[in-house]
C-alpha cells in the first residue's frame, strides 16, 4: 500500500474509533482540573488533593470530569440530599405528620376535669401559627378551663441524648436544636432588637410572651457600620428550673434597623408550656397544672388533629434553607415508619441502607449519622453521592426534589451567589458547609440545554476559602463544550 493512502487509512481508522467510542461513552473520563478550577485552588491555597469532583450528563455513563471522586469526604450538609430523596422515595410525596390533642376526663360546661394531652408524631413544620390554629379549634370543641396537666407524649421518636453544643459550643443557635417528636416553631424563640436612636437605647422584644424566660437586655446603641450584626453581640443563657434566663450585652448600630434574634435556648418542654400558656390564655383560656412527659391513656378522648403540609413542600423548605433540624425529623419519621416505632438514628439509617441496596446503590464508606449533615463523621465519595443524584433523577419524585434544591443567583442559600455569570439560573444546587468542610451538588443545565449532575467536595482547614473553585467549576460546567 501507498505510504500516502497507508497513513491516511490508519488515521481515518483511528480517527472513527475515536469518534465511536466516544459517541459510546467509552472514552477516558478527563481527570485533569479545568484551568479556572485550578487558578481558583490556588488563590484558595487549597491543595487538590483535598477534593473531590464528579460532574456526569444524565444521558451518558461517562463522566464529563472526575478528580478524587474516589475519596471518602464529609459532605456537610449536601447529605440532605440523601435524606430528603429517601423520604420521597420511601414515604412518598404526599406523606403528611399529625399532631394530636387527646382530654383525659369529662369536659362540663368548659372545665376539663383532667389533663390535656399533646402527641406528636414528628412534624417538622408544627409552627406557632399552626399551634394556635390547633388550640383555636379545641377551644370551638368546649375547652376552656385546664384542671389538669399538659403531657406531652413524644414517644413516636426513641428518647436519645442531645447536647445542643456539642457540635461546635454554640448552644443555642438554632441550627444545632436537637429533633423532638413534639417539636415546636424549631424550638427558636425570636427576639426582635429595635433601636431608638432618640433615646440611645435599644429594646428587645420577645416574639412570645413565655413565662419560662427572663431577659436581661443590656445592648448599647452605636451607629457603627451594620455589616454581622450578631457576631457583635453578646448572648448569655443560664438555664433554671422552670426555663432560662438570657442576658444580652455589647452594641448594636442603629444603622440596622430591626434585626430579629433567633435563638433555641429553652428545653423543649419548657418552650411548648411557656408557648402553650400564652396562646391559650390569648384564647381565654386557663391551665392550672404544670407540664409532664406521658402516653395518651386508653382512657382518653381525640378532639384535635392537625396535618403537616406534604412531604414535597417539607423538602423544599429542608433543601432550600439547609434546616438541620428538620432534616433529623425526616431521618428519625424514615426509621419510625419502615422499622416500627419510635424511630431512631439506628433504624433510620439500617432503613436507608436497605433502601439504597434495594436500588442497587452500594456505598461501603457511607456514614449518615443524622440525616443533616451537621456531623463530623459523616462520609460519602463523590462519585457515590453522583450516583445517587443520578437515581434521583430516573426516579418518579426526581421533580420535587430538583425543585426542593436553591437555584443559583435566585433563591435559598444560593440566591447570592454568581448573579452575572452564566449559570445563573441554571442550577439547582445544594450547598453544604460547616469548620474544614465546603460542598456543592445539584444538577446544572449547560449552555446547549444538556442537564449535568455536579458533585464539589473540599476538606480541607481552609475549606471555607474554596467558594471560587464551587464557582470556577459551575460555570465551566455550563460553558462545557
Amino acid at each position: 500500500m501507498h505510504k500516502y493512502f497507508q497513513s491516511f487509512f490508519f488515521t481515518s481508522f483511528f480517527g472513527f474509533l475515536l469518534f465511536i467510542t466516544s459517541e459510546l461513552g467509552m472514552a477516558a473520563a478527563p481527570s485533569a482540573l479545568p484551568d479556572s478550577v485550578q487558578a481558583a485552588l490556588k488563590q484558595a491555597n487549597i491543595p487538590a488533593a483535598n477534593i473531590g469532583i464528579y460532574v456526569l450528563p444524565v444521558d451518558s455513563d461517562q463522566p464529563a470530569l472526575a478528580y478524587g471522586e474516589d475519596r471518602s469526604m464529609n459532605p456537610a450538609s449536601v447529605m440532605k440530599l440523601l435524606t430528603t430523596f429517601a423520604g420521597l422515595d420511601i414515604l412518598g410525596p404526599a406523606y403528611n405528620w399529625k399532631t394530636e390533642i387527646y382530654v383525659n376526663g369529662p369536659v362540663v360546661d368548659g372545665v376539663l376535669k383532667g389533663d390535656l394531652i399533646l402527641k406528636g408524631y414528628g412534624d417538622p413544620e408544627l409552627t406557632v401559627e399552626r399551634f394556635w390554629l390547633m388550640l383555636r379549634e379545641l377551644r370551638q370543641r368546649g375547652v376552656r378551663d385546664i384542671r389538669g396537666d399538659l403531657v406531652l407524649d413524644k414517644h413516636f421518636f426513641a428518647t436519645e441524648p442531645h447536647d445542643p453544643g456539642a457540635f461546635d459550643n454554640q448552644a443555642f443557635q438554632p441550627y444545632n436544636a436537637g429533633p423532638d417528636a413534639l417539636l415546636m416553631n424549631f424550638n427558636v424563640a425570636p427576639l426582635r432588637l429595635v433601636p431608638l436612636p432618640e433615646q440611645r437605647s435599644v429594646t428587645v422584644q420577645p416574639e412570645f410572651s413565655l413565662t419560662t424566660l427572663t431577659l436581661r437586655n443590656g445592648l448599647k446603641l452605636d451607629n457603627a457600620t451594620c455589616g454581622d450584626w450578631e457576631s457583635r453581640l453578646n448572648v448569655q443563657v443560664s438555664p433554671t428550673p422552670a426555663g432560662a434566663v438570657v442576658d444580652l450585652s455589647g452594641p448594636f448600630s442603629s444603622t440596622c434597623g430591626e434585626k430579629q434574634l433567633n435563638l433555641s435556648f429553652l428545653r423543649n418542654g419548657d418552650f411548648i408550656y411557656g408557648l402553650f400558656k400564652q396562646l391559650w390564655s390569648e384564647s381565654g383560656g386557663s391551665i392550672s397544672g404544670g407540664f409532664k412527659a406521658g402516653e395518651v391513656p386508653a382512657s382518653a378522648r381525640l378532639l384535635v388533629t392537625k396535618t403537616s403540609p406534604p412531604l414535597a413542600v417539607v423538602v423544599r423548605n429542608i433543601n432550600k434553607f439547609s434546616n438541620n433540624v428538620m432534616a433529623r425529623q425526616l431521618y428519625l419519621t424514615i426509621g419510625a415508619e419502615q422499622s416500627g416505632q419510635p424511630g431512631s438514628r439506628e433504624n433510620a439509617g439500617a432503613t436507608i441502607h436497605t433502601w439504597l441496596a434495594g436500588r442497587g446503590l452500594n456505598f461501603p464508606e457511607l456514614v449518615v449519622e443524622n440525616g443533616s449533615g451537621l456531623s463530623r463523621i459523616a462520609r460519602i465519595s463523590p462519585q457515590h453521592l453522583a450516583d445517587l443524584l443520578i437515581a434521583a433523577y430516573r426516579s418518579p419524585v426526581f421533580s420535587e426534589l430538583e425543585s426542593s434544591l436553591p437555584i443559583v443567583a435566585v433563591d435559598g442559600t444560593m440566591r447570592r451567589r454568581m448573579k452575572d455569570d452564566g449559570v445563573a439560573g441554571h442550577a439547582h444546587i445544594k450547598s453544604g458547609s460547616i469548620d474544614g468542610v465546603k460542598t456543592i451538588a445539584g444538577y446544572v443545565f449547560d449552555s446547549k440545554g444538556r442537564r449535568n449532575v455536579v458533585v464539589c467536595m473540599i476538606n480541607h482547614p481552609r475549606a471555607s476559602a474554596g467558594r471560587g473553585v464551587q464557582d470556577a467549576l459551575l460555570e465551566w460546567v455550563y460553558n462545557r463544550p
